[in-house]
């Protein structure tokens, strides 16, 4: 079958692997349809992971079953079905409380698993044809009618509708609260939007990008411009110098200032003198154990230099870690469904697998335009 492969830095290509097929009693095998690229695969695209030559990308799958093994009960062969980024068993002591992206089971040693990404165990991803799926009871969403229509809103269930919905639950989101997001990427995009979903009175956007900028203004939401002037000062002016009161954290690691620095801990302690005394922080963007190329010395080894006098001081609170996508994905999926949300906003690129090696290139190089890229195995 056709996938892309990971062959080192900035050198992904498509390929012919082996296909994908049934291997365990409860597995369920999709032929997919649609595959995002995600921000997250940039990590792994620019060399900044410790992925393995060979592995095949694509966490954010969506696709027809084709066949399934003879312990799936619940699945059909002819669903269309939105899968999890994260793998999960469905028993273990984290599944049990809802904890899915931390399965004890799937990936030995680690809390976590997911489809073709560094350190989350040995599973390919779905920028393929076809995608072997564990658990298949389990961790199939098996999407309505109107699945083949929607695609591009469904898709968004794999993985940055439910990941930007965490990060607002994180934080602690309440109707009629002010929210600042960070990062107008595809899932600071999802924070906001989710954000308003929950009844927010404001919700404000950092980022420098003019088209990312544009779409957070399109949603409702306040465009804040870093590169202009202090994030924090204009947050603070329009709060009347109190704060927002709940900050999501949508950029991670490789967070740089206007002037192109990268600067690890940039948007968490922004965020920490963005939110009011007693306020909450969501932190969604992906934050590592270790990071050998970073030139920050302290983040080489998972580190940030975190303003924690501050951050005890104003007596905030914080959550984070990768989202539990099952917790919300049948939630989200019933909004698309009704029409109460339209998450489809964000794509800016529907293109054949074939072209996605060039479509890296673009979303990495953060053209404009290029926001949001949903690639299509069987076109």
């Amino acid at each position: 079958m056709k996938a892309l492969v990971y062959y080192g830095p900035r050198d992904v290509r498509v390929t012919q692997v082996p296909d994908a097929r049934i291997e365990d009693p409860t597995d369920v095998l999709v032929k997919i349809t649609t595959a995002n690229i995600c921000g997250s695969d940039l990590h792994m695209y620019e060399g900044r992971t410790n992925v393995e030559k060979g592995k095949v990308l694509g966490h954010e799958n969506l696709g027809q079953v084709i066949e399934v093994a003879r312990a799936v009960t619940r699945v059909k062969v002819g669903d269309i079905v939105c899968l999890p980024f994260n793998i999960s068993c469905g028993f273990c002591k984290n599944c049990e409380r809802g904890f899915t992206g931390f399965c004890l089971t799937l990936n030995p040693g680690v809390a976590g698993a997911a489809y073709g990404y560094a350190g989350m165990g040995p599973f390919p991803g779905g920028q393929a044809e076809y995608l072997r799926v564990p658990y298949g009871d389990f961790n199939c969403l098996i999407l309505p009618e109107d699945a083949q229509e929607r695609e591009a809103e469904y898709v968004m269930l794999a993985d940055i509708f439910p990941t930007g919905y965490e990060s607002t639950e994180l934080a602690g989101v309440q109707p009629g609260e002010s929210v600042v997001g960070y990062g107008a990427g595809p899932v600071g995009l999802m924070a906001a939007y989710s954000a308003y979903i929950k009844g927010a009175s404001k919700v404000m956007v950092v980022d420098r990008l003019p088209d990312r900028l544009g779409l957070a203004e399109a949603i409702g939401a306040i465009p804040i411009d870093d590169s202009k002037a202090s994030p924090v000062e204009q947050i603070l002016e329009l709060t009347e110098g109190e704060g927002a009161d709940r900050g999501c954290e949508c950029v991670g690691y490789q967070a740089h200032d206007a002037e192109g620095n990268e600067q690890p801990n940039l948007t968490m302690n922004h965020l920490i003198k963005s939110v009011r005394p007693t306020g909450g922080i969501g932190v969604i963007g992906v934050f590592v154990p270790e990071d050998p190329k970073s030139t920050d010395k302290l983040e080489q080894s998972g580190q940030i230099a975190f303003d924690l006098g501050l951050f005890f001081s104003k007596g905030l609170r914080m959550g984070s870690g990768q989202a539990n996508v099952k917790r919300y994905n049948r939630q989200l999926c019933n909004l698309i469904h009704e029409g109460k949300a339209r998450p489809s906003f964000l794509v800016s690129h529907q293109l054949p697998l074939e072209e996605a090696p060039e479509a890296y290139q673009h979303f990495d190089a953060r053209e404009r335009g290029w926001t949001k890229v949903l690639l299509k195995p069987a076109a």
